[in-house]
């Protein structure tokens, strides 16, 4: 093998072994939040909101541990289609809001969350049922790895602020909000098909690139004012604890500042 390709070869296999740490790394540190959260905030003969995303894949694991160890009586209300097909493979009590409109808990991940606990939501799609179901529940808890752990919401998540739109206002909201607040808010494509993103609400995603840091409690009620928009994926004042997995096998746990 010629020296070249011999020095390439070996650059390709310490990249691919970095990401494979790397990545290890961050689904260990998703598993520790997570468990630190359902041992921690569930307990027997409760009602259990069930986040989306792949942190909470592991957080469902522990649940039904728990549940057939501690033979516990959980019931749970899922925030997405995801979510339902999790509860239902790992053999859990499913319900719904209809049936259980008040929860005792609500677990889920978050893309982004900053010092004041506020989140921003919605990277797969699920920001409408995700705040729903939180907005149920007498405690809202979310599990992240430290990557999604940032002083200020934009520093770590740079793909901007998920909104659900109704499809046929897609257009006027994207320039309402460029025009107002700044950025630009581009429809979300999808990738494994023609077209854009669509969510379990049969709506589609502006995903709203900020320029700067912002009162979020206000532009969120701004944003939730503009005619079309259904939801955003700013969560404000809805956590009261945040459980991030670090990259040193801990587990760092984050509380809203005293105001």
């Amino acid at each position: 093998m010629y020296p070249w390709r011999l020095a390439a070869a070996v650059c390709s296999r310490k990249h691919v072994w970095v990401f494979s740490r790397s990545f290890n790394m961050a689904e260990e540190a998703k598993k520790l939040a997570a468990y630190a959260a359902v041992d921690n905030h569930v307990q027997n003969n409760q009602v259990v909101g069930v986040g989306s995303g792949s942190t909470i894949v592991y957080a469902v694991d522990r649940l039904a541990e728990r549940v057939r160890e501690e033979k516990l009586n959980i019931v749970c209300v899922p925030t997405s289609f995801q979510a339902r097909q999790l509860i239902l493979q790992h053999g859990l009590t499913l319900s719904d809001l209809d049936r259980h409109p008040e929860l005792d808990v609500a677990i889920d991940g978050a893309d982004e969350v900053d010092a004041d606990l506020t989140l921003i939501k919605g990277g797969g799609g699920c920001l409408t049922q995700e705040k729903i179901v939180a907005g149920c529940a007498k405690h809202f808890v979310v599990i992240a790895d430290y990557r999604k752990n940032s002083k200020d919401l934009g520093q770590q998540w740079k793909k901007g602020v998920p909104i659900e739109v109704i499809p046929m206002a897609y257009v006027p909201v994207s320039r309402i909000i460029a025009k107002r607040f700044g950025g630009e808010a581009n429809l979300r494509m999808a990738v494994s098909k023609a077209g854009p993103v669509v969510t379990d609400n049969s709506n589609f995603i502006l995903d709203w690139k900020f320029e700067h840091a912002q009162n979020w409690k206000e532009v969120n009620t701004a944003l939730k004012m503009i005619p079309g928009v259904v939801e955003t994926g700013l969560f404000v004042g809805m956590a009261e604890r945040a459980y991030f997995g670090m990259e040193d096998g801990s587990v760092k746990v984050r509380d809203p500042p005293v105001k």
